[in-house]
């Protein structure tokens, strides 16, 4: 049986792959220091908690378990927040992906699959984005994550014959497990899906719509929607590829067309029943107009074949989670 050790495991997207992970037989180790994960989300294997700053026990930890392969979810991932705090995202996302790189490299583990994003690219001049496109992020989260993806080609480069990565750059993940066990829930959500279905619960008096002047067919934002699941099956088909013997590489995960704001908080009042009070706002510094992926490449040299490519489905099973997390808090759960 193959071991991974995932670190954020106990956040949205890395309990998912955790899910997935479990479910194909392997044996997994969750690192996490929980700022934003929950231990419950972890449904597969053991759970450590503790933070990718404390080397000893990030030392300790990898070397007890021997894993064969890792993979890397813990980061900061809200764009506005690293524009006005940049030097957390550097820290946490770029310093913290070094130093489990060290580590890494001193216990001679070999694969390495790492949570990147779409924001790498910044405001492309070709949508959909293909991965060959110039890396032009416009916020500190996107820098942060370039950083971290030089780290790995620039180690992959020195040492191609004992360490080979996969990184993988999401664009917009929404969604919740079909089966209802874990999703999105985070203390103080930003994601657009999110955010209008809690809205709609009445934990929030509006919904914020930033900017209302970009140059799309109704001035909002587009963006390329994935469902978790899908993103966690991406992951799962880049480890066995790694462990196959692939070859050190970038993929997109997307569905390769988009949605806009608008249309996605039109469909969030259908599905929910609840006509939402919806404010336009200034728009959000770091937000490009237009973010799609070319997703071709992941298709043909993973096998990946995405099954919820469907926006209805991706928000009903984001309702129906935020349904079941509105009871749970009820009953105290």
């Amino acid at each position: 049986m193959k071991k991974i050790f995932v670190t954020g495991g106990a956040g949205y997207i890395g309990s998912h792959v955790v899910k997935v992970l479990g479910e194909a037989g392997y044996e997994v180790l969750s690192y996490d220091n929980l700022s934003t994960g929950n231990r419950w989300a972890a449904l597969y294997g053991d759970l450590v908690v503790g933070d990718l700053g404390d080397r000893p026990l990030l030392f300790d930890t990898l070397r007890r378990f021997e894993p064969d392969a890792v993979m890397h979810f813990a980061a900061s991932i809200e764009v506005a927040e690293s524009v006005a705090n940049p030097l957390k995202y550097y820290r946490n996302n770029t310093l913290n992906a070094l130093q489990l790189l060290e580590v890494v490299r001193e216990l001679s583990i070999a694969h390495f699959i790492f949570s990147s994003t779409a924001a790498v690219y910044g405001i492309p001049e070709t949508i959909p984005v293909a991965e060959t496109a110039p890396l032009l992020p416009i916020n500190p989260y996107g820098a942060s994550k370039r950083m971290s993806e030089q780290l790995l080609a620039d180690l992959s480069q020195a040492h191609p014959d004992s360490f080979r990565y996969v990184a993988l750059r999401y664009f917009n993940v929404a969604g919740a497990d079909a089966g209802g066990r874990i999703g999105q829930a985070y203390r103080n959500p930003t994601h657009l899906i999110t955010r209008a279905l809690k809205t709609a619960r009445g934990l929030y008096p509006s919904l914020q719509l930033f900017g209302n002047d970009y140059p799309t067919d109704d001035g909002t934002c587009i963006r390329d929607y994935i469902h978790v699941d899908d993103l966690a099956d991406a992951h799962l088909a880049a480890l066995r590829y790694l462990l196959d013997g692939g070859l050190s590489d970038i993929f997109n995960c997307g569905y390769g067309h988009g949605y806009s704001v608008r249309e996605v908080i039109d469909l969030a009042k259908k599905i929910s029943g609840v006509d939402f009070p919806v404010v336009e706002v200034e728009r959000r510094e770091g937000d490009p107009p237009a973010l799609t992926a070319r997703s071709d490449k992941i298709k043909e040299l993973l096998s990946w074949q995405p099954r919820h490519d469907n926006l209805e489905f991706i928000i009903r099973s984001a309702w129906q989670w935020e349904q079941k997390v509105g009871e749970r808090l009820k009953s105290g759960a």
